[in-house]
């Protein structure tokens, strides 16, 4: 099975379709794949402490936590964080601080990448 490393760029209260990937994500780590979401720019917002992001047509809300919990492994732009003032202990539980590097680091290592 092939692991991945999907990153989200989009500020998920602008856009539904970051639901849509982070259910991708989710779908992804549950068929057995390991699964890196590395969220930059305004995607950072999704990983604020108590922020939480609708699902489309699933009629639930899922958190980064949530993905986190289920094995994604969800990683932030440590730039990203910094330009929008983003303490790194506001973030939610199982979110990681990471520099972009770490992007490179998962495609060296084969991953497959989806970039949204």
């Amino acid at each position: 099975m092939a692991d991945y490393i999907l990153i989200e760029s989009r500020d998920p209260f602008e856009s539904a379709e970051v639901g849509r990937f982070l259910e991708l994500a989710e779908g992804l780590a549950k068929e057995g794949s390991e699964v890196a979401l590395f969220l930059v720019q305004n995607a950072v917002l999704a990983a604020r402490h108590g922020a939480r992001t609708n699902l489309p047509n699933s009629g639930r809300t899922a958190s980064l936590a949530a993905l986190a919990a289920n094995g994604v492994k969800v990683l932030a732009d440590s730039f990203s964080l910094q330009e929008r003032g983003i303490s790194p202990n506001r973030l939610l539980p199982g979110v990681t601080v990471a520099p972009l590097s770490a992007v490179i680091d998962h495609l060296a290592s084969g991953r497959r990448a989806l970039w949204h």
